[in-house]
């Protein structure tokens, strides 16, 4: 360079330019982006997934202070954003962090693509946007953006295929992806997904019992998302449930995992057990406040027919959650509360608020309407036995339905649900085989009517099949349940078939 200098007159006057030239290259060297997941950023992550907001955010700040290029802030306040938008769903709450998702695209995009945080931070905060927007009833917008996060997330796979965090994401999404439901096919079809149930889950497997550091950093993550995984896509309920004690996940002091696991149990008939977990969490305010908890709470108590309690919770929740998701499910069970009490006056406000409140994302709102605009009330003792049935209190079930049988019900629907009530006691207090011949009932009576006991009862006896090896048998019955059309929890069920029939084939 002293050499080229000395060969040009006025080298005087273009010495310092050149050396100002120099040293703006290598600041820009030095300022270019990272992603750097240092110990402070670990434990932002840490706190968030145990969904103490504020420590994350505060450590977050100090990681930028640390170096104000380092992108991994950026996907750790997508984390923040997305648990406080999909627990909450507060309108205002979106109105302010939504557009952030996109904001941090950006940002991340300016990163090194050599590095294997580029496309998978990219893959992240697009999943974290789809959840949230599912939440908020942008179904489209949400479609395109898992759409991308797969394609992100799979390509990072080619390129950096030892990059452990790969496997939990992409595991996940092609797991579900292969267990679309006809309702929703239209969407996959459209963005060309493709997925496996057995391959995604075997790679999300891989994740969680590998020595990778990684796996060891994301855990809180991983420990969230592999228990739904084994319990709705591979129907593994009870080691869904037993991995909470294996892995000694901590369901005091992380809130996430708390909720996961008294969501579970609340969905595997275990209400005592979920509400000992809502109980014994750690109550401090250092937690992100949300009302799933007397959301939770509320059915608990309802399914013990602990309806004072239970009312409650429910007006809690009702009061104060902002979003639409699950609000005329639990306007449902606060009108069950006072139907039981006796209490019609509140029970038909209760009715009411379903008709005017929420929205019919979810087939569990879509029943309460349907429920709530047909104006009947559901016969008390079968309501009182579906409740203690659904709480996991069979004995206690079995005791108010002994001595009765179909004949002792006059509609056509109450025969139904009294076939299908006995087929899922049988069922859970492991009398397969009583199980089956009244669940067979609940099709004969059931498979042309737009309640949905018939094809829940298809999934059933496919389940019972499947348990006992008869995978044929099973896939025969699954299909049963796919193939019965307008009637209840329509979605969710055939979901839960085509996972059944996914798992049978080995797909």
């Amino acid at each position: 360079m002293l050499q080229f200098l000395s060969h040009h007159k006025n080298n005087k006057i273009r010495t310092p330019f050149l050396i100002t030239v120099l040293l703006l290259s290598c600041f820009s060297v030095s300022a270019q982006k990272v992603f750097e997941f240092n110990s402070t950023c670990q434990q932002a992550y840490q706190e968030i997934t145990r969904l103490k907001i504020n420590n994350g955010l505060a450590l977050v700040q100090k990681a930028r202070e640390q170096n104000p290029d380092n992108l991994i802030p950026e996907l750790l306040e997508s984390y923040v954003d997305f648990y406080v938008l999909f627990l909450n769903e507060d309108p205002k709450e979106y109105a302010v962090r939504y557009p952030k998702f996109l904001e941090r695209i950006n940002l991340i995009s300016e990163g090194p693509k050599s590095s294997p945080f580029y496309y998978y931070c990219l893959s992240m905060v697009r999943v974290h946007k789809a959840a949230s927007a599912i939440k908020f009833g942008k179904m489209w917008d949400a479609g395109w953006d898992f759409k991308r996060a797969y394609s992100l997330i799979k390509d990072n796979k080619k390129q950096f295929p030892t990059f452990g965090p790969n496997d939990l994401i992409y595991g996940s999404l092609q797991a579900v992806t292969g267990t679309i439901p006809k309702g929703y096919k239209w969407l996959a079809s459209i963005f060309g997904m493709k997925g496996s149930l057995t391959e995604g889950m075997k790679t999300v497997r891989g994740f969680m019992n590998s020595n990778d550091p990684w796996a060891r950093v994301f855990f809180n993550e991983a420990a969230f998302i592999y228990p739904y995984l084994m319990f709705y896509i591979e129907n593994k309920k009870e080691e869904a449930l037993a991995f909470t004690q294996q892995r000694r996940l901590d369901l005091v002091n992380n809130h996430l995992h708390a909720y996961m696991a008294a969501n579970l149990g609340i969905n595997n008939k275990q209400s005592e057990y979920a509400e000992s977990v809502i109980l014994a969490r750690n109550k401090s305010p250092e937690y992100l406040r949300t009302g799933v908890w007397d959301f939770e709470l509320g059915f608990t108590r309802l399914y013990h027919l602990e309806t004072q309690e239970a009312a409650k919770n429910l007006e809690a929740f009702v009061n104060n959650f902002k979003g639409k998701f699950y609000l005329k499910d639990a306007y449902q069970k606060l009108s069950w509360c006072y139907y039981l009490q006796g209490n019609m006056a509140k029970a038909e406000e209760a009715r009411a608020n379903v008709i005017k409140k929420g929205a019919t994302d979810a087939d569990a709102d879509k029943q309460a309407l349907k429920d709530a605009k047909s104006g009947k009330w559901p016969n008390m003792l079968l309501l009182k036995a579906r409740l203690l049935s659904d709480g996991g209190y069979n004995n206690e079930a079995t005791a108010l339905l002994h001595g009765k049988s179909e004949d002792d019900f006059q509609k056509d629907e109450e025969k139904l649900e009294f076939a299908y009530r006995m087929a899922r006691i049988n069922d859970d207090l492991g009398r397969s085989d009583e199980a089956i011949r009244n669940y067979l009932v609940a099709i004969n009576i059931g498979q042309n009517r737009k309640e949905y006991f018939a094809a829940r009862a298809a999934l059933q006896i496919g389940q019972i099949y499947e348990k006992k090896g008869q995978k044929a048998l099973a896939i025969t019955y699954y299909q049963k349940c796919i193939d019965m059309e307008d009637h209840e929890y329509k979605n969710s069920l055939d979901q839960r078939a085509k996972s059944g029939i996914a798992r049978c084939k080995g797909e």
